[in-house]
C-alpha cells in the first residue's frame, strides 16, 4: 500500500522508504526530500501570516492576566476558529500555564502551540492507497474551491509514489471543466475517461469499470461543483455515489471534500452539509496562502474531526502537501 503522511522534517537527508505492504500499519513517509518540505513549510508560514499575526501579537506584552486571555479569545474568533474550539483552547491553555507555572507571555505562546497541536492531531491521518484495486476516490466541492486543480495535484502525488491513476471527468455541469481536467491528465501523463455533455454518474461508472479492466491503482472521480443549498445538485452527487457502487460494491473507498480556507465558517458549513449527504472520509483545504481565516481547521477539529489529508498554499504541483498538526500549529504562530 502507499501511505501519504509525513512526520516533521529532520535536518539530515533521508532515504525513500519502500511501499507499505498489505496488512502492515502505514508508517510515516519521508519519500520527499527534506529540502522540498522545508521550502513548502516556509510557504505555509507565509500563507498563515494573516491568520496567525493577530494571535501571535497577543504575546508581545509582559503579563499573563485576564486581559491577555481576552485578547487571545478575540484573536482566535477573528481567525474563524469558532466558539467551541476557542473555548476549548482557552481552557486547555490555562491548565497548561498553571501546570507549567509559566510567568512569561512567550512561554504561553509555546504552550498554545502544544494545545493547538493536540486539538488538530485527530485530523492528521494518512491517505493509504493499495488496500483495494482500484481504489475509487470521489472528490466533491463547491465551484471556486480549487477542486479540479487539487485533483491534478493529488494525481501528481499519487504518481510520484508509484500509483497508476485514471481520472474521471464527471464535472459535466461546469463549462471547460472537462478540458481543465484533461490538461492535468496530460501534465501527469495519466489516462482520463470523459464524455462531452455526458451524464456525471455514467462517466463515473465507466471510469470505475475501466479502472478495474486496466488494472489501475486509483480512480479519481471529479464531480460537479455545487453549493450545499442546491438540493438538486446534491442529489446528483448521491446518484454518482450509488452508480459507482454498481461498478464496485465497496466503492467509493474515499469521499473527499475540497474546501477553500478563505471562506472560514462557511467552509465548516460545507463540511457538515456534504458529510450528511455523502459521508466524507477526508478533506483537502486549499488557498491557505494569504487568508485571515485559516483557524477554521480548528473549528473542524472540534466539531467534525474529519481527517485533513492535504493542505494547499500555492499554484505549483508541489504546493499541495500532507497535513501535519504540529507543523500547522507552529506555522500559525511563527
Amino acid at each position: 500500500m502507499f501511505s501519504f503522511f509525513r512526520s516533521s522534517p529532520k535536518p539530515a537527508p533521508v532515504e525513500s522508504p519502500s511501499p507499505v505492504q498489505a496488512g502492515e500499519t502505514a508508517a510515516p513517509s519521508t519519500a520527499e526530500p527534506v529540502a522540498q518540505r522545508q521550502t513548502w513549510l516556509g510557504k505555509l508560514k507565509a500563507g498563515l501570516r494573516k491568520t496567525g499575526g493577530s494571535i501571535a501579537a497577543v504575546f508581545t506584552g509582559t503579563q499573563i492576566d485576564e486581559a491577555l486571555y481576552e485578547e487571545l479569545e478575540t484573536a482566535l474568533l477573528m481567525a474563524d476558529t469558532g466558539v467551541k474550539a476557542t473555548e476549548h483552547l482557552l481552557q486547555d491553555l490555562k491548565a497548561r500555564v498553571k501546570a507549567a507555572k509559566a510567568t512569561e507571555p512567550l512561554v504561553v505562546k509555546t504552550l498554545l502551540i502544544d494545545a493547538l497541536t493536540d486539538l488538530l492531531l485527530p485530523l492528521q491521518k494518512p491517505l493509504v492507497i493499495g488496500a483495494q484495486k482500484p481504489m475509487v476516490i470521489m472528490v466533491a466541492g463547491v465551484n471556486g474551491a480549487g477542486k479540479t486543480t487539487s485533483i491534478g495535484k493529488l494525481t501528481h502525488h499519487l504518481a510520484d509514489q508509484g500509483a497508476s491513476v485514471l481520472l474521471a471527468a464527471a464535472d459535466t455541469f461546469r463549462a471547460a471543466a472537462r478540458e481543465q481536467l484533461a490538461v492535468w491528465a496530460q501534465r501527469n501523463t495519466v489516462e482520463i475517461v470523459s464524455q462531452e455533455g455526458g451524464d456525471p454518474a455514467a462517466v463515473s461508472f465507466d471510469a470505475v469499470s475501466a479502472g478495474k479492466a486496466r488494472g489501475r491503482d486509483v480512480v479519481l472521480v471529479d464531480t460537479a461543483g455545487r453549493l450545499p443549498t442546491q438540493l438538486h445538485l446534491m442529489e446528483e452527487l448521491k446518484k454518482i455515489k450509488r452508480v459507482v457502487q454498481k461498478a464496485d460494491a465497496d466503492a467509493p473507498h474515499e469521499v473527499l471534500l475540497v474546501i477553500d480556507g478563505n471562506t472560514g465558517q462557511n467552509a465548516l458549513a460545507q463540511v457538515k452539509a456534504f458529510d450528511e449527504a455523502l459521508g466524507l472520509t477526508g478533506l483537502i483545504v486549499t488557498k491557505l496562502d494569504g487568508t485571515a481565516k485559516g483557524g477554521v481547521i480548528c473549528a473542524i477539529a472540534r466539531e467534525k474531526a474529519i481527517p485533513v489529508y492535504f493542505v494547499g498554499v500555492g499554484e505549483q504541483l508541489d504546493d499541495l502537501q500532507t497535513f501535519d498538526a504540529r507543523e500547522f500549529a507552529t506555522a500559525l504562530l511563527s
